[in-house]
């Protein structure tokens, strides 16, 4: 494998809100990362990585690029949360 190739040599198990999936990048951009669940992850909803510990929990931003690893987890969360309102 080169410096370069980004292809594992297995797919790797990633979870979204819960549900488990199967990639072949070990890079993607945010907006991939969106596209894996089938439907995508609504305009309306953030995705956010699950980061061990006290650290605050990573926003997937589209265009950015992600390594991602076996086992890595993510969940969605309402873009704007406007408590009280009806």
């Amino acid at each position: 494998m080169t410096a370069i190739d980004h292809k594992p040599s297995h797919p790797i198990e990633i979870v979204i809100d819960e549900v488990t999936y199967f990639i072949e990048d070990r890079e993607l951009t945010g907006a991939q990362l969106r596209a894996v669940p089938k439907p995508d992850v609504s305009a309306n909803r953030d995705l956010f990585l699950e980061t061990p510990g006290p650290r605050d929990d990573v926003l997937i931003e589209p265009g950015k690029t992600y390594r991602v690893h076996r086992g890595s987890r993510f969940y969605t969360a309402p873009s704007t949360i406007n408590p009280g309102a009806e």
